[in-house]
């Protein structure tokens, strides 16, 4: 079997978004076509990014409230399966400020990640059957970050305060569902989690660690526990990597662990090509 996918994953700070951006450099350098999705890509073809769900009344009663845009949001609208999906990311991108900003809160209590749990992992790992189907009878080596282990950790423990065994379920569903393209996990590792999840908050703008931090502290798992601040936020997270450490020693299939503690990128490059080339047959 020719590996077809390679799986970027670790926690916020860790440098998944470099790791992912070089192994897409290596393999493009390789000359292996090697399409590259980071998070947030709404073109992303195993999982869902700013697109909502709404049943069929649902979706009448969304065209009702706004009949000036019924044509295009009926354009926009993909169906499936007696729902309708919006990507309607997609379509503030496309239309501009055409939409009031009361329309758009109501559809982001729509998103796939504002579902329930069971719900969301119906439609994911639906999502990634069909990719799996596609990709394999193809040559392209998928570059993936985040989307594997990250988001039904944060939709399952972080959002839901699911059991532990639930939310492992989830990984390993979507792991099976992935086996056909022989994938290659990645998971990138720190030796410090508060000083590289600093050293995110100090380098980025200030709204991502605001809502970040946010997000972490006021979801069922930070609320449960009355996590509060940058402090609250450092404990969660370190109970997601306890989690994110079981769930990567259960899983069946090829995996490393790379240490990006020195931020060294043409070192880590190297360490990233050796790890490729054993893999992937490829020429040194």
């Amino acid at each position: 079997m020719n590996p077809k996918l390679a799986l970027i994953e670790g926690l916020p700070g860790f440098g998944k978004t470099t790791t992912a951006l070089l192994v897409h450099e290596i393999l493009t350098e390789r000359n292996l076509r090697a399409p590259l999705f980071l998070e947030g890509n709404l073109d992303h073809p195993a999982d869902y990014d700013g697109v909502a769900l709404f049943k069929n009344d649902e979706w009448d009663a969304l065209l009702a409230a706004h009949e000036q845009h019924r044509e295009l949001l009926n354009h926009r609208r993909i169906a499936k399966a007696g729902d309708n999906l919006l990507p309607y990311r997609k379509l503030l991108h496309e239309s501009g400020s055409i939409f009031s900003d009361e329309w758009l809160q109501a559809i982001v209590t729509k998103d796939i990640y504002e579902l329930s749990l069971d719900r969301n992992r119906q439609l994911v790992t639906d999502r990634w059957r069909s990719f799996a189907e596609n990709a394999s009878g193809g040559t392209d080596v998928f570059v993936f970050e985040c989307c594997f282990i990250q988001n039904p950790v944060t939709m399952g423990m972080i959002k839901h305060g699911a059991r532990k065994e639930d939310v492992i379920g989830y990984v390993v569903e979507l792991a099976a569902i992935a086996a056909r393209l022989d994938p290659l996990l990645i998971y990138v590792e720190q030796r410090d989690l508060d000083r590289a999840f600093g050293k995110a908050v100090a380098e980025r703008p200030k709204e991502w660690s605001e809502g970040f931090i946010d997000y972490y502290t006021n979801q069922k798992y930070g609320k449960t526990h009355g996590f509060k601040g940058l402090d609250g936020t450092l404990k969660v997270l370190r109970a997601r990597k306890e989690l994110e450490e079981e769930i990567y020693n259960d899983l069946r299939l090829t995996k490393v662990k790379v240490d990006n503690a020195s931020f060294d990128r043409a070192a880590y490059k190297q360490v990233l090509a050796d790890i490729l080339s054993d893999y992937f047959k490829l020429a040194r």
